[in-house]
């Protein structure tokens, strides 16, 4: 039992980071981007680039500690991030704002899934088909808590500090949001964009940072998804749905909603798999979000329209 949550937290914590990028999008500009999933393959492919390029020049890399990893990944997250961020911007600039302007909700929506399918082509194209690492190193689990206590526990390095890295990067977000400038207006175009707009608030530059923040989180969330397990063009896609399950679970529109519907949505698929089978991963995180939507249907943070 310890041993599945422990699993579950830590796919949940990815699930979350990708989640809350997905609910600013949302929040800002009012439509479901299913072109985000790609984003966090881009930002692992971006991490994986700088790792291959440092390590081709020679550079000795020897892992830190007990971790699979060098220094060069470190360097590689806010590349990574950058990278990811530019990309963003520019499928908004290309796409998203002459559609914004001129067409509805559903019109972005669809033009996401072919922003999505034109991104993950283009990977596929650059990087091939092949499943990569971002090390060889063999990693060995740690035993948190004995076999005898509830099966025990055990987790490796990296899966600890992907959960750690995820955890301070969505309590920095909060800290951001409620005490920056930049960060109330976000929240405050969110709320009323014609409002917000009205008060003096650049909510162009609102829409620009809220790109750059949630496709940096994408990033970290497509590096920590690789890091724990295979950096492959897909990983983007197989995400998205759990992602949009977060989300919807928590509440649309809410960023700590998200938070906590990542984790759901990772303990939800972990615990159920050994009662549905591994076939049935995905649909299991599935059904015990019908469940909880059937007692709230607004999410868990989410408000009832009246």
């Amino acid at each position: 039992m310890l041993q599945l949550i422990a699993d579950g937290l830590v796919v949940g914590s990815t699930v979350s980071l990708g989640a809350i990028g997905l609910t600013l999008t949302y929040s800002l500009l009012r439509f479901a981007n299913f072109g985000h999933g790609e984003l966090l393959t881009t930002g692992a492919y971006a991490a994986l680039a700088v790792v291959t390029a440092i390590t081709a020049w020679g550079v000795d890399a020897p892992p830190i500690g007990p971790f699979s990893f060098g220094w060069p990944l470190l360097v590689a997250l806010p590349v990574a991030a950058g990278a990811t961020a530019l990309v963003a911007l520019a499928i908004d600039a290309l796409l998203f704002a002459r559609l914004r302007a001129r067409g509805s909700a559903i019109v972005l929506i669809i033009a996401s899934f072919g922003a999505a399918l034109a991104l993950r082509n283009l990977l596929l194209f650059v990087f091939g088909p092949l499943p990569e690492y971002y090390s060889r190193e063999i990693q060995i689990a740690v035993a948190l808590v004995p076999r005898g206590v509830m099966g025990g526990m055990r987790v490796t390095p990296d899966q600890m500090v992907v959960l750690g890295l995820a955890l301070a990067a969505m309590v920095a977000l909060h800290v951001f949001l409620t005490r920056t400038v930049l960060g109330k207006a976000m929240r405050a175009t969110a709320m009323n964009p014609d409002l917000a707009r009205i008060t003096g608030i650049d909510t162009a530059a609102v829409i620009r940072a809220t790109w750059i923040l949630g496709a940096a989180l994408a990033a970290l969330a497509g590096v920590f998804a690789g890091l724990t397990g295979q950096v492959r063009t897909t990983l983007g896609f197989e995400l998205l749905l759990p992602m949009f399950a977060a989300a919807i679970l928590g509440g649309v529109g809410s960023i700590h909603g998200a938070a906590l519907g990542g984790l759901v949505v990772g303990l939800a698929e972990s615990l159920l798999t050994p009662v549905l089978g591994a076939e049935y991963r995905a649909a299991s995180a599935f059904l015990a979000i019908i469940a909880i939507l059937l007692v709230r249907p607004a999410g868990l943070f989410g408000r009832v329209a009246r």
